[in-house]
């Protein structure tokens, strides 16, 4: 078991969702609200029918997070895939994902990415949005720093977004 404060020793196993993670997955998802959008029961339910990965991050059986990606042509309803939808035939799509507290700035962000590029790879690109209103500049860094370029922005000055993909 790694340290609280120190790199990776562990590496994060990405293992679909159970149903006894949907308290922690609702509960990280409300504690990080203002960066992601809400989601209940229901909403994880419809998210869990689309997807084509609703993972949980298991650190040595403990709840790392969450990850969720789907496939372009799922018929999503978000205004940001939609606009993917619109601009690119075939992407892969990063909907959320959220790190808990103790998980955070110790290398398992990047792990995780690594493996849904690996997954992303034969779609080509990945596809995301970074809040710039509220501004998130740690995720702009991170992704940034991860080869993602901005295509586009949407929103208005209350809530806007860059949206991101990487080649792949």
């Amino acid at each position: 078991m790694s340290i609280p404060g120190t790199r990776v020793t562990l590496v994060p196993d990405l293992r679909p969702l159970r149903d006894t993670d949907v308290a922690d997955v609702l509960a990280l998802n409300e504690a990080n609200v203002e960066m992601l959008s809400a989601m209940d029961e229901a909403e994880l339910r419809y998210l869990q029918g689309l997807t084509d990965r609703f993972d949980v991050v298991d650190v040595d059986g403990a709840f790392g997070g969450f990850v969720v990606t789907m496939t372009s042509g799922t018929g999503y309803d978000s205004t940001y895939y939609g606009w993917f939808e619109k601009t690119f035939d075939r992407f892969y799509y990063l909907d959320r994902i959220v790190l808990h507290p103790d998980f955070r700035r110790r290398g398992y962000g990047g792990l995780v990415y690594d493996e849904i590029e690996r997954i992303a790879a034969p779609y080509g690109r990945l596809c995301l949005e970074v809040n710039l209103a509220p501004r998130n500049d740690a995720s702009l860094a991170f992704h940034q720093g991860r080869g993602f370029v901005e295509v586009g922005q949407f929103g208005d000055e209350a809530h806007l977004v860059s949206l991101m993909e990487k080649r792949l």
